[in-house]
């Protein structure tokens, strides 16, 4: 089973925070959605022996493109691979765009699935991050959705900002439980280089919160959606039962993938391959940087990954993929975290327990093989 991936990497304003390949130059939608048509006949072959468990939609921001062109996209994959038993078909979107009108043509498509980017329910927080909807369109956004009958719906929030505080994060998470989503995804502010904050934070203007208020925020998020029934499952991730985000779960478990569009990624289990082009270039011929996963990285991932997932890792697995000296390592390596209780044992297999997520980064380090 793999999933593939549609890069849609134009965005009408750039949030103050955001370091994914966008463009804002919105005349080039229609030459980028046709180059995306030929580069999924051109790479027919990266996963022409697989089935298609998910699609998702992301970006930039997919819902700046016509519903009936992601179905277009979604149509195209269905003439060229195996999408019967897709499950789930994921649409990035921002609130504004979700128009009454906008939602009815959305339900003539296949997209089962929306993620909607609010990122707060605080309108002086959500002018500090450059975003272009109010609190009000947010909700607005969900109740469109849901009472449009589409019944999976993800929202994200960001936490950790600086100058809003522990009341802002927690009035969010009360309106966003209030609105009955089935899955919430909450990131850590990272400040990355070539970002308005990057730029504000090198003039004095904002500071990066502290690690004491970062597992304060984290900590309440965790306790908080507990309490209204949300899985901890992954580090950023929280879902209701059964409405795990099964395209993500993919990456996480290993899975191979079809990235299209300019921005985006692929991996076939040995090969990871990414494109990122100007889209006036992409359109005309694509090409791609690739790297080699060597037995190390594939190790290194796997332990990564599991390690920011509830279920962990399978030491048992370890040894019978890598061979029974990494297994072994990593059973030594891992024993001062279990013996502290931050990591639990159960027979082969080895977690982070969800409360404990936050430093999960540091445990895959200190197992990782060098």
């Amino acid at each position: 089973m793999a999933g593939l991936y549609f890069h849609i990497p134009f965005c009408r304003r750039i949030c103050a925070y955001c370091d994914f390949f966008r463009e804002a130059d919105l005349s080039g939608i229609a030459p980028a959605l046709s180059a995306m048509h030929q580069e999924m006949e051109e790479q027919w072959e990266f996963l022409h022996d697989k089935d298609i468990r998910t699609i998702y939609f992301g970006g930039g921001t997919p819902s700046l493109v016509a519903p009936a062109d992601v179905q277009s996209l979604i149509d195209r994959a269905h003439r060229l691979w195996n999408c019967n038993g897709v499950e789930e078909i994921t649409l990035e979107a921002n609130p504004d765009d979700i128009s009454a009108e906008y939602v009815a043509q959305l339900r003539s498509t296949d997209v089962n699935r929306v993620s909607l980017g609010v990122q707060s329910f605080d309108d002086a927080e959500l002018r500090f991050m450059n975003r272009r909807h109010t609190a009000a369109a947010a909700v607005d956004a969900v109740r469109r959705l849901q009472d449009a009958g589409i019944d999976n719906i993800t929202i994200d929030l960001i936490f950790g900002v600086d100058g809003y505080d522990e009341q802002v994060l927690e009035r969010s998470l009360d309106q966003a439980i209030a609105l009955g989503v089935q899955h919430i995804s909450a990131y850590h502010l990272t400040i990355e280089e070539r970002t308005a904050f990057y730029r504000r934070l090198q003039r004095g203007q904002m500071r990066v919160v502290d690690e004491e208020r970062s597992e304060r925020e984290f900590s309440l998020i965790h306790n908080r959606l507990a309490e209204a029934g949300f899985e901890h499952y992954e580090v950023s991730n929280y879902a209701l039962a059964g409405y795990r985000s099964r395209h993500n779960s993919s990456y996480w478990h290993g899975a191979e993938y079809l990235g299209i569009g300019t921005g985006a990624h692929s991996f076939n289990g040995e090969v990871r391959r990414w494109s990122q082009q100007p889209v006036a270039e992409y359109a005309i011929r694509r090409r791609y940087e690739q790297e080699q996963l060597s037995e190390i990285d594939r190790l290194n991932e796997y332990v990564m990954t599991g390690l920011r997932c509830v279920e962990g890792i399978d030491l048992d697995y370890v040894c019978e993929r890598f061979g029974k000296g990494h297994s072994e390592r990593i059973k030594r390596s891992v024993e001062p975290w279990i013996n502290s209780g931050d990591v639990i044992a159960d027979g082969g297999r080895i977690a982070v327990e969800a409360e404990r997520f936050l430093i999960s980064d540091a445990v895959i380090e200190s197992l990782f093989e060098v």
